[in-house]
């Protein structure tokens, strides 16, 4: 699993550090950049599209994003009266995206056969002008693979936060066309040509998955909200490969959003896996404010995710 190192340093991975954790025959493998999942493997098949250790991440794969998911347009927004710009680093469409800690290297605070738990300080920048303790425990079980992150605001002014996370699913050799998806969610978010949320409406034709369906050569990337949830409060999207192999991810919630992706503007992913990616705000959340979490100085907000292998 290890990979091997191209330019970037002898012996040195892409993504820094591998940290591999079990449970039985589920196989995880979490990493110091960006604390993000590189690797989910159960009884020898993939769940997730991955990646080898000695190339650099593409396509958000297995990515933490944190302090916002999704895009931000233009990278502007406003908070508590005060005028912000981020750095532009989606190109085409002019937008900030996917937080600020997805490339740097986390601290590896503890590592056991089944957990690891990385940290990270989240320094203030131009754009972002806030501090943010992080810590993002991975964990395998009997119950699969799962995700608790934690931020605290260690600064003294209000800081504003969202999070999600970037999996996608990889059931075998299916591709996205033999995948059937099962989501409980009533409501998507309308966008414009960027990705930019522009309103909200019911789930019809080839957004409404509350049923499960086969995707076909139905391509998305879109938000969805108003989730169906179960006693525990967790939302699940089912996927089932037609020729065999099922996963599910589940939200707490925290998470009021989720994204799908068929990957068709990905060539790394395009139409071969499937982004399922919880969200605990919208798109384009900062500035329009929907879903952004108020961090009062010494305060912390506990999320949790994750993905369970079978039916």
């Amino acid at each position: 699993m290890a990979g091997g190192a191209r330019g970037y340093g002898r012996g040195v991975d892409a993504s820094g550090r591998q940290i591999t954790i079990t449970h039985g025959d589920l196989v995880a493998v979490v990493t110091e950049v960006g604390a993000g999942l590189r690797l989910l493997r159960h009884a020898g098949e993939d769940l997730i599209d991955g990646y080898e250790a000695g190339a650099v991440c593409e396509a958000g794969r297995g990515q933490v994003l944190i302090p916002w998911p999704n895009r931000v347009a233009d990278g502007r927004y406003r908070w508590e009266g005060r005028d912000l710009q981020l750095a532009l680093d989606e190109v085409p469409t002019g937008c900030a995206l996917h937080g600020l800690t997805r490339w740097l290297n986390w601290r590896v605070a503890e590592e056991r056969p089944d957990a690891a738990v990385l940290e990270l300080r989240l320094h203030p920048r131009p754009g972002y002008p806030f501090l943010l303790d992080l810590r993002v425990e991975h964990r395998v079980g009997a119950d699969g693979y799962r995700v608790r992150t934690t931020a605290r605001n260690g600064g003294d002014a209000p800081a504003p936060y969202g999070t999600g996370a970037h999996p996608y699913l990889r059931l075998g050799a299916a591709r996205v066309d033999d995948l059937e998806v099962r989501m409980p969610a009533a409501t998507v978010l309308t966008a414009d040509e960027r990705g930019i949320p522009t309103g909200r409406a019911p789930v019809t034709g080839d957004t409404d998955l509350r049923a499960g369906r086969r995707l076909g050569d139905t391509v998305l990337d879109t938000a969805f909200t108003d989730l169906d949830r179960d006693a525990d409060g967790r939302a699940w999207v089912h996927v089932r490969a037609t020729g065999g192999g099922a996963a599910a991810v589940w939200m707490d919630p925290a998470h009021t959003h989720v994204m799908l992706f068929t990957g068709d503007t990905e060539p790394t992913v395009a139409r071969r896996s499937l982004g399922v990616e919880p969200m605990t705000c919208a798109p384009n959340a900062l500035a329009s404010g929907d879903g952004v979490r108020r961090l009062a100085p010494g305060e912390s907000v506990t999320t949790e995710w994750g993905i369970r292998p079978g039916p």
